[in-house]
């Protein structure tokens, strides 16, 4: 694993990924991170107070800026950033003041006390070309994206994920809903959508071939596949076959519907 501070000198690191100097932030950017990611890596932002964005963008480069808005406790001149290398690409998380341990591996110091809380918040927009997987996720906040041009897995906790891709698509929350669409039937092992408290409408290719397992607590469920339904069917629960099947497709949710809908 190869650690980059917040400046680096300009150069080439392994992995296909070309990483030059660190941008001194620009406008109202307080962090900005750009470089050269191969297809089929991964650029992965992982956030904890406040929303992460991203969008398609023409040319090879990634581009990743951060926004600090300040909250009622803490500076926000004590948020940094990890920026950290691995096989597969460059992860970027933000750093709070109290969290210890290895880069983008950091953990909150559990001997803190309520006034060294700081909740400022970081709002992420990420740029990707095409052919460069994404993985993004927060805890409180929002997660957003236009339609990527390659595999997407988003994530949060607290906050809602409308999400697109025209690769292979998973995301999850806790309390908020799931807006996604998936732009391939073609996945390894099992793709899931999850929530709590929230509802679930997943867009797929029309063509797809799936095994389909959908529950609810609060909710229903509705589907423009036919589904051939396996073992017990009901509003709440539903066991289905979408075409030939073969793929597994999970979504479960306790306090909304799901709906799935032909792109």
């Amino acid at each position: 694993m190869k650690l980059f501070p917040l400046f680096v000198a300009a150069g080439v690191i392994g992995t296909g990924i070309s990483t030059p100097a660190l941008d001194a932030p620009q406008g109202d950017d307080d962090f900005r991170w750009s470089g050269t990611i191969a297809r089929g890596n991964a650029i992965e932002v992982h956030n904890i107070n406040g929303d992460v964005r991203a969008m398609a963008t023409g040319g090879s480069s990634v581009e990743v800026t951060a926004v600090k808005r300040a909250g009622d406790h803490g500076d926000p001149d004590e948020i940094t950033f990890d920026v950290v290398e691995f096989d597969g690409g460059v992860k970027i998380c933000v750093v709070y003041p109290n969290q210890e341990g290895e880069p983008c591996n950091r953990h909150s110091n559990k001997d803190r006390d309520r006034d060294s809380w700081n909740d400022t918040e970081v709002e992420f927009t990420v740029r990707v070309p095409a052919g460069v997987n994404t993985v993004i996720g927060t805890v409180n906040g929002d997660v957003e994206t236009d339609a990527l041009g390659g595999n997407l897995s988003a994530h949060t906790v607290n906050g809602d994920v409308e999400v697109a891709a025209a690769g292979v698509v998973d995301a999850h929350t806790v309390n908020g809903g799931i807006r996604a669409s998936v732009g391939t039937g073609d996945w390894d092992g099992q793709l899931s959508f999850h929530t709590v408290n929230g509802s679930i409408e997943l867009m797929l290719p029309t063509d797809l071939n799936a095994d389909v397992t959908a529950s609810t607590v609060s909710g229903s469920f509705d589907s423009d596949f036919p589904l051939t339904v396996q073992g017990k069917w009901g509003p709440k629960h539903v066991m289905g076959k979408i075409g030939s099947g073969g793929r597994q497709l999970s979504l479960n949710t306790v306090n909304g519907g799901i709906t799935l809908r032909r792109q």
